[in-house]
């Protein structure tokens, strides 16, 4: 074999062909000999790849699992005619105007989806009904190929990408926090003089719709989340081959597991309505000896004053166990990631999914950076850090960010032994990579 490559070295050489030898020979299962400047060395199998996709317009998770399965968390794209889409209180629509959110994050899966040739997602996973997680419905979006209604973040995605199981918080009644498929709660939301009520009302029927037209003619299978099952989201190609991986949803849709088999059980009390972001849908992804956690929109405190042992956060907590990597709750809104949250999960690497000048709280920051609720050095890397937050934060961004803009890239290689964070640029579609952090050793 070392007489081939130094045949081919020479050839190499000779044709001008030397970068191209490097990349085949040398670097092709070196996960560390990433470039500056240069494309994300391509998945491969046994990689775990959790990229953090970068538009201004909420969030978005594209996840290719070691065998090649696929999972989307999440398609934000909030309406361009809101009043505060546009100020310096919102990001800008990345990396420009030319496309919309959704558009531009079918594109970057193309992009980086393993199979170019037919491009497929195996799993959607929609954490909840709020605009920058599923998109929203106004009179700028399009209308559908499969019917007559209109589509926008997620929805949008999946006419371009099909996808074989579409996952919701609520389906198949979406009884919380209220029956939102009934006649009543429909006319209260008709009637509402607020913009918030009259889109999200717009938008889900929108997405009923959706659901119902994909099923019946791509044959899209829609499931609502099964909390403690570790059987919902798996690998789909070889699943043999990868024993140490697994998805768990540990909270949605208002019930929790409680960290052993099918036991589950509700994080609300009796009689309490939650909000829509507590309702939101988490999972915890391990591979070898490697976790990580997303959780939507859940918060910290229920009510101000009342102690951050009795969040939802803290409910769950436990139940995620430390972790190495998880992206901040809520976005880092000043009601998320509690004291008592933080000192649990304990990451070393925070990701935020930020679109919003309150994207996070300086206490929040304080919070998730503190070696008094945990030791050891924490790594930060922000899709959207405003300027506007910059100017309150002040120089502390300097020394807790590693990154404050671009597509996040979490890599786990080596059977989920280690991993790498990189940075890919945002600000245009060759999205190349401008920052690489790691590699880390798993915990």
């Amino acid at each position: 074999m070392f007489k081939i490559m130094k045949i081919f070295a020479k050839i190499a050489v000779l044709t001008g062909y030397l970068s191209w030898f490097f990349s085949v020979f040398c670097l092709a299962d070196d996960p560390f000999q990433i470039v500056m400047g240069d494309y994300l060395p391509q998945w491969q199998k046994g990689y775990l790849d959790l990229h953090h996709i970068s538009t201004g317009r909420g969030d978005a998770a594209f996840i290719i699992f070691p065998d090649g399965t696929t999972l989307l968390i999440d398609a934000g794209d909030i309406s361009e005619i809101r009043p505060r889409t546009l100020t310096a209180r919102n990001a800008r629509l990345k990396p420009d105007n030319t496309k919309t959110a959704g558009e531009w994050i079918a594109d970057y899966i193309q992009q980086f989806h393993p199979d170019k040739s037919a491009p497929r997602l195996d799993y959607a996973l929609l954490t909840h009904f709020h605009e920058d997680h599923m998109g929203e419905i106004d009179k700028t979006s399009k209308p559908s190929k499969l019917g007559n209604f209109l589509i926008s973040g997620m929805t949008e995605v999946v006419e371009t990408i099909s996808v074989h199981t579409f996952i919701d918080r609520a389906w198949p009644d979406y009884s919380l926090p209220e029956p939102m498929q009934t006649k009543a709660f429909r006319e209260k939301m008709k009637r509402s003089e607020d913009f918030d009520d009259k889109s999200f009302m717009a938008t889900m029927e929108a997405y009923w719709q959706f659901l119902k037209a994909h099923g019946k003619k791509h044959g899209m299978i829609v499931q609502g989340i099964k909390v403690g099952s570790n059987q919902q989201i798996r690998l789909q190609k070889q699943q043999k081959a990868f024993p140490s991986f697994s998805v768990i949803p540990i909270h949605g849709n208002g019930l929790a597991w409680a960290g052993w088999e099918n036991s589950i059980f509700s994080l609300f009390d009796n009689g309490k309505t939650p909000g829509e972001n507590n309702l939101s849908i988490g999972i915890r992804i391990r591979y070898g000896m490697f976790d990580y956690y997303t959780g939507g929109d859940i918060s910290g405190n229920d009510d101000y004053g009342s102690p951050d042992f009795s969040s939802e956060e803290a409910k769950v907590a436990p139940v995620i166990g430390p972790v190495d990597v998880a992206t901040l709750n809520h976005h880092g809104n000043s009601d998320s990631q509690s004291s008592v949250y933080v000192r649990t999960i304990r990451p070393r690497v925070w990701v935020q999914q930020s679109w919003s000048s309150d994207h996070p709280g300086d206490d929040v920051l304080s919070r998730i950076m503190s070696n008094s609720l945990y030791p050891g050095r924490r790594f930060l890397f922000a899709n959207n850090l405003l300027e506007a937050t910059k100017n309150v934060i002040g120089s502390k961004v300097n020394r807790v960010y590693n990154a404050t803009s671009g597509h996040i890239v979490v890599r786990v290689f080596d059977g989920g032994k280690r991993y790498q964070i990189i940075v890919l640029n945002d600000s245009d579609t060759e999205r190349k990579v401008s920052a690489v952090s790691g590699p880390f050793n798993a915990r």
